[in-house]
């Protein structure tokens, strides 16, 4: 079920989404300073590529502040778009019964979305 659940997601809506992420990973990568910030891009979207049967768990091994940080700063400068994003179109996924497991997808990517930094996916 989550093959079948990734190839519809894929063909309508995950690709675009998959690519979005990767296009701004890569215009991340241009300073120096946004390389971290880049690489969160690219954990969301090889999620949003293929997210049925993946889940987001806290890193316990690497704790700290400077997680802390980056998670205030990816907040403020483009995450709180990115979350209200995956809230809005996972509400509307939730509204028919046929989106629900696609509305299921939209609130795990918005939960990293808030802060990726200090989280896996496994």
């Amino acid at each position: 079920m989550k093959i079948v659940g990734n190839i519809i997601w894929v063909l309508f809506g995950g690709l675009e989404l998959a690519i979005g992420y990767f296009c701004s990973g890569l215009m991340l990568f241009i300073t120096i300073i946004g390389i971290p910030f880049g690489l969160q891009a690219f954990k969301l979207g090889l999620l949003a590529l293929w997210p049925f049967g993946k889940e987001v768990k806290e890193n316990t091994g690497k704790t700290g502040c400077l997680y802390t940080v980056m998670n205030i700063l990816w907040f403020f400068f483009g995450g709180l778009g990115i979350v209200l994003s995956h809230l809005l179109l996972g509400v509307l996924f939730y509204i028919t019964i046929v989106g629900i497991p696609f509305g299921k997808q939209h609130f795990k990517l918005a939960h990293i979305a808030l802060t990726p930094f200090g989280r896996e996916i496994v």
